[in-house]
């Protein structure tokens, strides 16, 4: 049984956000700015242990993978950005392969989005796009081989695990497959394995695009129980909408944001039946964007460890019915605070996630193979 948990390389400035938020951005910006919106609204979220950690600092990354291990997680899977070759929150990764330490599992994901203000919520306003051609289809899988031919990067039966967040952006993936698998192979890295990330869509049966599985990326909001609406509170700058709204010029939906209950999400997608094809099953531990989001949030409120503790439970002993090879599940996520969506502790639970994920793995996979196998 192996856990691996997404992880943001997000934290340290780069050029490009200086540029667009102000010099020195990180996340870390969102999460302080972060306000209760209602009644047991937990926020802010704000770091414990580890602090306001800057991922240019080996250190930094040492304590997370030192802390993952500790609690059973079996390795990360860093988002990737690639733009045509550009790259984007490359640092902590080029620094992990260059120095060879930490000494933890890893895999990738390509996250193949358009860069856009999706740190302030504003998705609409492209900042970096994202193009598709055989050409950069061929010069991504070329920069990849490096961390591919790692002997700490992640296999699927003796496969390189290569995750891609948005199969369905890709004009021809199995035209995109076919060209990776075959540089891959021409390299000595070996067949890839490939998985497309279950975040836009259900994508169904990836083998006829030339994937290999899925990867259940929680929470899916398809399986959300009731929704609520509540208002951001009221400001200088709200009462300022205010008048704008009630003369028609703002959508009467400007401050909402959509609140749903983390326990029946949590049981929705815990029963959903097992696909014939490998479909890995993915957990969260909590989910709230409203530190990024102005407006149109949505918040997964009343998650605890134990209520946490018993979805990974039951994604735990479903994943172990399948061939051993294929026992991986997914913890959306590592870091994501701008998302409250974290197994790092933070000044209110402290590490009770971090133990609900241990008991979980240990009560029904006592003995869990080498996470790279």
């Amino acid at each position: 049984m192996r856990l691996i948990a997404f992880h943001l390389p997000q934290f340290h400035p780069i050029p490009e956000n200086d540029a667009w938020w102000g010099p020195g951005f990180t996340e870390w910006r969102s999460v302080v700015r972060a306000r209760p919106l209602f009644p047991d609204h937990y926020q802010p979220h704000l770091p414990a242990d580890l602090g306001f950690y800057d991922l240019r600092l080996p250190d930094t990354r040492a304590a997370q993978a030192e802390m993952a291990a500790a609690y059973g997680i079996g390795g990360f899977c860093y988002y990737h950005y690639w733009f045509n070759g550009r790259r984007l929150l490359e640092r902590p990764v080029d620094e992990i392969l260059r120095l060879g330490t930490p000494r933890f599992p890893f895999c990738l994901c390509w996250a193949n989005e358009n860069w856009s203000r999706r740190w302030d919520g504003q998705q609409q306003e492209i900042l970096v796009a994202q193009y598709y051609s055989p050409e950069d289809d061929l010069a991504h899988i070329r920069h990849l081989l490096p961390a591919f031919a790692d002997d700490r990067y992640i296999r699927v039966d003796g496969r390189p695990l290569f995750l891609v967040y948005w199969l369905g952006a890709i004009p021809a993936p199995r035209r995109t497959g076919d060209i990776w698998r075959e540089e891959a192979r021409k390299a000595g890295v070996g067949d890839l394995y490939l998985a497309a990330v279950e975040s836009h869509e259900l994508v169904g049966d990836p083998r006829p695009y030339g994937f290999d599985a899925t990867v259940e990326f929680a929470p899916d909001w398809r399986h959300a129980g009731p929704i609520k609406y509540v208002r951001e509170r009221y400001d200088l700058r709200a009462r300022i909408y205010g008048r704008l709204k009630r003369h028609g010029w703002l959508s009467p939906a400007y401050w909402e944001h959509a609140v749903c209950d983390y326990e029946p999400l949590a049981r929705a997608m815990a029963a959903r039946p097992a696909r014939e094809y490998p479909r890995f099953r993915g957990v969260t531990p909590s989910w709230d964007n409203s530190p990024r989001r102005r407006e149109g949030a949505r918040i997964l409120h009343g998650s605890t460890p134990e209520r946490y503790g018993a979805w990974l439970s039951s994604a735990v002993e479903q994943t172990l019915a399948r061939p051993p090879a294929e026992r991986l599940v997914f913890i959306n996520a590592w870091n994501e605070w701008a998302e409250s969506n974290h197994l790092e502790p933070d000044l209110r639970w402290g590490r009770a996630y971090l133990e609900a994920t241990r008991q979980a793995v240990s009560r029904l996979a006592p003995s869990a193979p080498d996470s790279r196998a």
